[in-house]
């Protein structure tokens, strides 16, 4: 038998080595407030998307942009040729640029520019937020309207007033932490169905997203809080594909919109082009694209938007000790398509959806 006073050993924090303490949510604001033109941004962008949803607005909106984002000069750059494309597409396609500061991962690798935004293991978390909220504010004060993951349930406090829209990815859509803290989002969200292509884990998440919610979490303040949310009823299903198979197909699609009657949803389906849809080859993303497109113009009415990974050059890279090496506009994380494709397939679907949409309004 151990004897725990020959032991002696602590009990708190055993395997914790340091602890730091953050700015707080309100700090951070305080220095990156938020300008009128920003704001006008954000409560447009999020309007348009609620309309889409409510079948107000006939357009299809499509999330679009690098898998994650690394470098801040690269991400102006693309931020700056999407918004002369959306301006371009505006009466077919609402575009909202995928602003990704973090990543789940499977083991082990790069957290995201939030959690780590030296890619040098510093983990300068308090720089990464500042850095993200100031990147955040700059696209919208250009106009151009973002999404993001929502992965770690403290972040948001920290920049969620300057997002359009939130994905809850395949990887939390079935944690109780994730769907209570989306029923707080003052965004639409969309939650992909669980990495082996089920749909039933999102199909319970947006239940539970559209009802009220008491939970642990942080305010502005930085204080430990009881949150008390009233549900938010613009949750919608992505089908991201799973378990080695695409479900962007028509036949795919009509069983979701079946799954989502018969959990008496409203028949809201975004499709994520990238992932298990394309087999995470970025070549095969426009051919799923132009699958939706074939749908739409064929009368479905059920997808309403569409998630795309794209960059200003082709395909991925490792991240490498020495980050001078990583070269420009190229994903550290997934592969993804290049601007030349991006312009050209964005303007291709505007083209072919322009006499669909008029049909689509209720």
């Amino acid at each position: 038998m151990v004897d725990p006073v020959a032991v002696n050993g602590s009990v708190d924090d055993v395997n914790v080595v340091s602890q730091e303490l953050l700015p707080t949510p309100e700090e951070v604001h305080r220095h990156l407030p938020l300008t009128e033109s920003a704001r006008d941004t954000v409560i447009v962008g999020r309007k348009c998307v609620e309309e889409i949803l409510d079948r107000k607005d006939p357009r299809i909106f499509m999330v679009i942009g690098p898998c994650s984002i690394h470098d801040v000069e690269a991400a102006r750059d693309y931020a700056r040729r999407l918004k002369a494309l959306a301006d371009e597409v505006k009466d077919t396609i609402f575009i909202v640029m995928r602003v990704y500061f973090e990543k789940p991962r499977t083991t082990v690798g790069w957290k995201g520019f939030i959690n780590d935004p030296h890619m040098d293991d510093s983990f300068r978390i308090d720089e990464g937020l500042h850095n993200a909220r100031a990147l955040l504010l700059e696209f919208a004060e250009m106009g151009l309207p973002t999404a993001t993951e929502a992965l770690d349930p403290i972040t948001p406090q920290y920049i969620s007033d300057l997002i359009t829209w939130t994905a809850i990815g395949a990887r939390t859509t079935e944690s109780q932490t994730h769907r209570e803290m989306a029923s707080g989002l003052s965004t639409p969200v969309g939650f992909k169905n669980g990495t082996d292509g089920n749909l039933t884990t999102a199909i319970n998440a947006l239940h539970s997203v559209a009802n009220p919610h008491s939970f642990l979490g942080i305010n502005y303040q930085g204080q430990c809080s009881i949150v008390r949310t009233r549900g938010n009823r613009y949750g919608h299903l992505v089908l991201r594909g799973g378990g080695g198979k695409p479900n962007y197909d028509s036949v795919s699609v009509a069983l979701c919109e079946k799954a989502l009657a018969d959990a008496g949803l409203p028949p809201n389906i975004v499709v994520d082009c990238s992932h298990a849809n394309s087999n995470k080859d970025p070549a095969l993303q426009t051919l799923v694209l132009d699958n939706l497109v074939n749908q739409i113009t064929e009368g479905n009415r059920s997808l309403v938007g569409m998630m795309v990974e794209s960059n200003i050059n082709w395909g991925n890279q490792k991240l490498t000790d020495d980050v001078s090496d990583l070269q420009y506009g190229v994903s550290i994380t997934d592969a993804c398509i290049d601007w030349e494709t991006t312009e050209q397939a964005v303007r291709d679907m505007a083209e072919r959806l322009q006499g669909a949409l008029p049909e689509r309004t209720e």
